[in-house]
């Protein structure tokens, strides 16, 4: 386990831990802003505030106890582009990694935010769901990015993205991997049957986790994950490689005891707190962890 997560100094306080503001929701979609939130509260982050949908406020406020709201501006629940100016000052004032995208929907002008705040911010940001789907058709313009970028998208988002089917990508996956990774200065966790991370110059797959894994809501738990790690000073491909072994180790975890057809994407977060009492007192194989190289 990473230095950052082990011990912690008896002087610490919540602000050593880093600030993690997680961006999205829409009507319909309110529960993945609370996984990732929780997910990153339980993964150590010392504060996590969401950034939600002003008329959906209400519904965040009643499901999330420990992490705070950050009510813009929006239509129909779908946040505007005129959310823009309070989204930038809260990442550059207060907030240390930005975890985006989450149930955000796919709407034309909550596109356009998602891609303007990536474009322009210089702030960490983890990209997943419909934060990666806004850059469909508009994949030159990761090329404008501020922003340190981790994308995390599963085989669907990365077809979509960039334009090759599901089985070419499976069949070509470490390559395009590598290529994309390169090609736009980013971090790429690749989503499904053993997780590729690679920033173009490191490559690591992952080899633990299961198919009762395969779940409404893992993705947004693995997002909540690694903002947080990244948020406790692990650099940017360590952060994502340490979330995807840790997220696979809980889920682990919880099947034992829910078995793969029952096992949802909360037991993963409730599994977490037992997932690093293990890695601490040694208790995971040194094969389990995944294949890891230099390119």
């Amino acid at each position: 386990m990473p230095q950052q997560l082990r011990r912690r100094n008896p002087d610490s306080h919540k602000g050593n831990f880093g600030h993690i503001f997680i961006l999205g929701g829409s009507t319909g979609l309110t529960g993945s802003v609370c996984l990732a939130a929780l997910a990153a509260l339980r993964s150590g982050a010392g504060l996590v505030t969401a950034g939600v949908p002003k008329s959906l406020n209400s519904v965040f406020e009643i499901k999330l106890t420990e992490v705070m709201s950050l009510p813009l501006q929006d239509f129909g629940g779908r946040l505007k582009k005129n959310a823009y100016r309070p989204i930038r000052e809260f990442a550059l004032s207060k907030a240390d990694v930005l975890a985006l995208g989450m149930g955000i929907g796919r709407h034309r002008e909550t596109s356009e935010l998602v891609r303007k705040i990536v474009c322009s911010l210089d702030k960490p940001v983890v990209l997943d769901a419909d934060g990666i789907n806004a850059f469909v058709g508009h994949l030159t313009e990761f090329k404008k990015h501020k922003s340190q970028l981790v994308l995390t998208p599963h085989l669907g988002e990365f077809s979509r993205l960039v334009g090759r089917s599901v089985d070419f990508i499976k069949q070509h996956r470490e390559k395009l991997a590598v290529d994309f990774a390169l090609r736009y200065n980013l971090t790429l966790v690749l989503k499904g049957n053993n997780t590729l991370v690679t920033n173009g110059r490191k490559i690591f797959e992952n080899t633990n986790g299961n198919p009762g894994m395969a779940t409404a809501g893992s993705g947004d738990v693995l997002s909540g994950i690694l903002a947080a790690f990244w948020g406790q000073g692990l650099d940017m491909f360590e952060a994502a490689k340490t979330a995807v072994f840790i997220h696979g180790l809980a889920g682990d975890l919880a099947v034992k005891d829910k078995g793969e057809i029952s096992l949802i994407a909360s037991d993963i977060i409730e599994y977490l707190p037992l997932a690093f009492k293990k890695l601490r007192i040694g208790k995971c194989r040194r094969s389990s962890v995944g294949r890891a190289a230099d390119l």
